[in-house]
């Protein structure tokens, strides 16, 4: 692929991020070598912020609450409330204590949530599964870039952007054409038609060390991919 749309019909849904900036992110500067080392692999993680922080501070109130729950059953003696007591202590020490060990974990292990090297496009695998379990796509199978917009303002989600890399021609002509709504089963499993598509649909996140103009342009320089910036049109 030469990087551009071959359609000039559609050129203004294909962006030459090698060339400029028009992703829009302007709120954060592309830092060059934000997660380029010397092999040639680019790596985006997202910035341990106070959200993960609290997370695992709210998970570690609720594994003593459920530890407290199931002591206290056991001092009660016995008894039917009692035993409610200790099950429903038992679970969430096992609920809990499982979301706290991945939540520190995540906090420490600082894996990478996407990667760029010369085989291809890599999601690795979210801690605590090895780092064999990792996908790759290759790059001679990305037909294209798709740059959208999921949410709505002022919900409680809000409006988060998301990088989908498009594994088939047909999804790629479905991104360039599809009415901007529909755009959304792009990074959805569970719809037949697109669900191809969803294990390299990547949301765009607040924390992330690297700007979408940035992770664009790394992706371009390993791969003149189309771009179908799809976010306002």
């Amino acid at each position: 692929m030469d990087g551009t749309d071959a359609d000039p019909a559609r050129n203004d849904t294909a962006r030459d991020d090698t060339a400029r900036d028009d992703t829009g992110d302007t709120g954060r500067t592309a830092g060059t070598a934000a997660g380029a080392d010397a092999d040639g692999v680019f790596a985006v993680r997202d910035r341990t912020g106070w959200r993960g922080v609290w997370r695992a501070l709210a998970l570690a109130i609720l594994f003593l609450a459920s530890v407290g729950f199931a002591s206290g059953g056991v001092v009660r003696g016995l008894g039917f409330g009692s035993a409610v007591f200790v099950v429903l202590g038992a679970a969430g020490v096992v609920l809990f204590g499982w979301g706290l060990l991945v939540a520190l974990g995540e906090l420490t292990a600082r894996r990478p949530v996407l990667e760029f090297d010369a085989a291809g496009v890599r999601r690795p695998a979210r801690w605590p599964l090895p780092k064999r379990a990792a996908r790759t796509l290759p790059w001679d199978d990305v037909a294209a870039m798709a740059a959208i917009r999921r949410g709505v303002t002022g919900a409680r989600g809000g409006v988060r952007d998301h990088l989908v890399f498009l594994p088939t021609p047909e999804l790629a002509e479905l991104a360039r054409t599809a009415e901007r709504p529909a755009l959304v089963a792009l990074t959805l499993r569970d719809v037949p038609a697109t669900a191809a598509a969803e294990p390299w649909a990547f949301s765009v996140e607040p924390g992330w060390d690297a700007s979408l103009a940035e992770v664009v342009k790394q992706a371009r320089r390993r791969r003149r991919i189309p771009v179908i910036d799809r976010r306002t049109k």
